[in-house]
């Protein structure tokens, strides 16, 4: 059974997509199958691995299937997942793009049977194909991610190091009880993420130590610097490790799949 990580913060510019990309990236550089599932609108992650034309078929396309299970199969959904082999020469990354019409499926779902499960479902299907799948979910609180938590078997929570980076986590915090309470029981907090670190900065450090006194033991050894090349690379359609393989983000997203990797070997 595949390991599935959510990535989830509601609020924007925390390194959100970043995680997810370069996390897929460098799982599927450690010889494990990776997918990384884009289900955020606005398609950045999408965009980070050179996807930036809308597809025939996405994400939206993807879910709209399981409004008839008979529709969910493997051979269906391969269809829809591209793979980035051939120019990026990662064998082992898959990814379901997305694009700004997946807005419009949480109008449709509002009124749906089994609304927050679409995901899971979906998932199910084609999880034997993958050690691990990531997801990277919309920056908001809402039914997408709500899917996307059901889906998980745990969450990464990039927290940026600046001033307001620990307000909304709370409201995030919550949500994950809920829904391990009433649709994902086996949920579970993989670890908050530092992100944006500037080892120059006070306040960086500040923030730090804040993350780590409010997750005891959840807060991954592996911290995200700032980083002008991680910066850079989603423009240029690459993963870190394919832009600047020698840069100080590529390195911080190796550690922290390999931290992964090893918490998983138990």
């Amino acid at each position: 059974m595949s390991k599935i990580i959510a990535i989830c913060n509601q609020k924007g510019g925390v390194g959100k997509t970043t995680t997810a990309v370069n996390l897929a990236a460098c799982l599927a550089v450690l010889e494990k199958k990776t997918l990384l599932i884009d289900i955020d609108p606005q398609a950045n992650a999408s965009q980070s691995v050179g996807i930036n034309e809308v597809q025939e078929e996405d994400i939206y396309e993807a879910i709209t299937l399981t409004e008839n299970p008979e529709e969910v199969t493997p051979e269906r959904i391969s269809q829809i997942i591209k793979t980035v082999t051939e120019e990026y020469r990662l064998e082992c990354m898959d990814i379901i793009p997305s694009s700004p019409g997946l807005a419009k499926l949480e109008i449709e779902l509002v009124n749906a049977m089994n609304r927050e499960c679409r995901l899971q479902k979906l998932i199910r299907a084609i999880e034997a194909n993958y050690e691990y799948i990531v997801i990277d979910a919309p920056p908001s609180l809402n039914l997408l991610t709500i899917n996307t938590l059901t889906a998980a078997s745990s969450v990464i929570i990039p927290i940026q190091c600046e001033y307001f980076s620990l307000q909304g986590v709370a409201e995030l915090l919550n949500t994950i009880k809920l829904t391990q309470s009433n649709l994902n029981p086996s949920l579970k907090i993989e670890g908050a993420l530092l992100t944006m670190f500037d080892s120059r900065n006070s306040l960086s450090k500040q923030v730090a130590e804040e993350v780590r006194k409010n997750f005891p033991g959840k807060v991954f050894n592996t911290v995200i610097p700032r980083n002008v090349k991680l910066a850079e690379a989603p423009s240029h359609g690459k993963p870190i490790l394919l832009y600047d393989i020698q840069s100080a983000g590529s390195g911080a997203y190796m550690k922290l799949a390999e931290e992964i990797l090893e918490i998983a070997n138990g």
